[in-house]
């Protein structure tokens, strides 16, 4: 738990701030917020003279608790999801304050955006904080891609799974199986990260909106022209998060027609051995019965003879379905 500020000339590191005291330099144009204790949101607060959302604020859904324009600054919250190289990527909400010439960010995690982002103006000696917030977002943007191009590829290998045929009907209603849960798993990712896009798509139109004037303090940050790019990336990215989502259906659907497929294929091969096995049934039944007028009761040939009609009402039917196609 920790208070970063990054200076603007010369950083080569955050500066961590000690005992909640926060001095803000000329060179301060970054302020990140790391699991803030309650003193730490107090010092942040009593610097830049603003109240912070609580965790609370930041789960709310509303356009209105998420975007908004307090004492001269402006607060966006966005979900995101990080640990998006491991197999179970999780959700948070990350907020974004623009205060006068200062960029506050409040987190609970680390996602790898924002070390990446730290460590490319650490190598710059002057930055903005319109910098480090386009280039935060864009760091962002592309750590979503990467996630949705790595679905992307897990898709089409268990596409090409899917319809692969199997020599053996029992492997493939086990691979099929396998493939819905992947499949489950997938389209719950897959919408996850697109109320992720939705809600970056929302912030960065929020913050290119040109009536900011940052308090009054000076003339609008020219910002807005910047984001345009930013936009374009974010739409593309809903997009073919919508392809996906779309292919995955297609998949899920496919896969539950081949698995009723090989079902029916099951039953119709007990619905024709039925058929083939009910004209003997039947002979037998006939033959079975004890009444004393029966015909052929004292026939010596009568035996060979319900054989041989029991095998033929068997070959029969037998015939007529493989002709048919039915086996």
């Amino acid at each position: 738990m920790a208070i970063f500020v990054y200076p603007s000339v010369n950083s080569q590191q955050a500066v961590p701030v000690e005992k909640f005291g926060l001095a803000l330099t000329d060179t301060v144009v970054w302020i990140d917020l790391l699991k803030g204790t309650p003193e730490e949101v107090a010092a942040v607060e009593k610097a830049l003279g603003i109240a912070l959302p609580t965790r609370e604020e930041m789960r709310e859904i509303e356009s209105t608790s998420r975007l908004y324009c307090e004492d001269g600054a402006r607060f966006m919250t966005t979900s995101l999801l990080y640990s998006t190289e491991s197999d179970a990527p999780e959700s948070t909400e990350v907020s974004f304050v623009l205060v006068r010439r200062f960029l506050l960010t409040i987190r609970d995690v680390e996602p790898q955006s924002f070390r990446q982002t730290a460590a490319l103006f650490a190598r710059r000696t002057s930055v903005s904080r319109d910098q480090v917030f386009i280039a935060l977002i864009e760091t962002i943007i592309d750590r979503q891609a990467d996630f949705l191009e790595r679905l992307s590829k897990e898709t089409e290998e268990l596409s090409q799974r899917i319809f692969r045929r199997l020599p053996q009907a029992k492997e493939s209603e086990s691979h099929l199986r396998e493939a819905i849960f992947q499949l489950g798993r997938s389209g719950n990712l897959i919408a996850r990260e697109r109320d992720c896009i939705v809600s970056l798509a929302r912030l960065v139109q929020y913050a290119g909106h040109e009536d900011f004037d940052d308090g009054g303090e000076g003339p609008v940050s020219p910002i807005y022209p910047r984001l345009k790019p930013v936009s374009r990336d974010l739409q593309s990215l809903s997009e073919f998060a919508g392809f996906l989502s779309s292919k995955v259906n297609f998949m899920l659907d496919a896969t539950l027609g081949l698995i009723n497929i090989e079902q029916n294929a099951i039953v119709k091969i007990f619905s024709v051995a039925a058929v083939i096995f009910l004209p003997p049934t039947l002979v037998a039944s006939i033959y079975g019965m004890n009444f004393v007028n029966l015909p052929e009761k004292d026939w010596h040939y009568g035996y060979p003879f319900s054989i041989c009609l029991m095998v033929i009402s068997v070959i029969v039917p037998f015939w007529f379905c493989r002709r048919k196609g039915w086996l």
